[in-house]
């Protein structure tokens, strides 16, 4: 399933995330903020305990998030959704993938990967901002399967059509969750009209 967070907020900062004016400290403070705003969509289906809660005047039968969370942002532009993730669920743990794409074959290469025991239990959000070929994505997801993890969500920011078909056909059960949609990718596998290099831009290593 494809779900796209479109909101008025979430519209806006694209905008500047997207404009080729817009500086490494704008860019990354608006991609944790979109990240932010998304992590309410991504959460919408969490489950949900009774929790007893004594207010300054009361007790009530409130309720808390029932289930682990573990970001695993695919290194290294997926870094660059963490904090905003993080200010939603300050409780969740951390795990890191290390994947980059061979610019000549287009085909993902994984140099690192460090995840927690046992994450079965736990919710996975894969975050990756660009989901372009859906290489880098899929693969990630892969290692967490082998890992045992059960429960997948992968959080990009801009995807390609043609990226979203790559993780429906190797990973039907991953549900995707996107700021927007793009047209198409260009021959060398970049979004249009996308926002370039997200990591470059990040960490303003254009």
């Amino acid at each position: 399933m494809v779900t796209i967070t479109d909101h008025p907020l979430i519209t806006h900062k694209l905008g500047i995330i997207r404009s080729a004016d817009t500086g490494t400290t704008d860019f990354r403070r608006c991609v944790n903020e979109i990240a932010a705003l998304m992590a309410y969509e991504i959460s919408r289906d969490l489950p949900v305990r009774e929790k007893i809660i004594e207010t300054p005047l009361a007790t009530l039968k409130g309720g808390e998030i029932a289930t682990e969370i573990i970001l695993v942002p695919v290194l290294r532009a997926g870094l660059g959704m963490v904090d905003g993730i993080e200010r939603v669920f300050p409780d969740v743990r951390v795990a890191h993938i290390g994947i980059y794409r061979n610019h000549k074959t287009l085909e993902p290469v994984t140099y690192y990967s460090k995840i927690p025991d046992n994450p079965g239990s736990a919710v996975v959000m894969v975050l990756d901002p660009m989901l372009a070929t859906g290489g880098s994505a899929a693969g990630a997801i892969t290692i967490l399967k082998r890992a045992g993890a059960e429960r997948i969500k992968l959080v990009s920011i801009v995807g390609a059509p043609e990226g979203v078909s790559h993780i429906e056909r190797s990973h039907p059960d991953v549900d995707i969750y996107l700021a927007a949609l793009d047209e198409r990718l260009d021959e060398k596998g970049y979004i249009i009209p996308g926002l370039g290099d997200a990591g470059d831009r990040i960490f303003g290593t254009q």
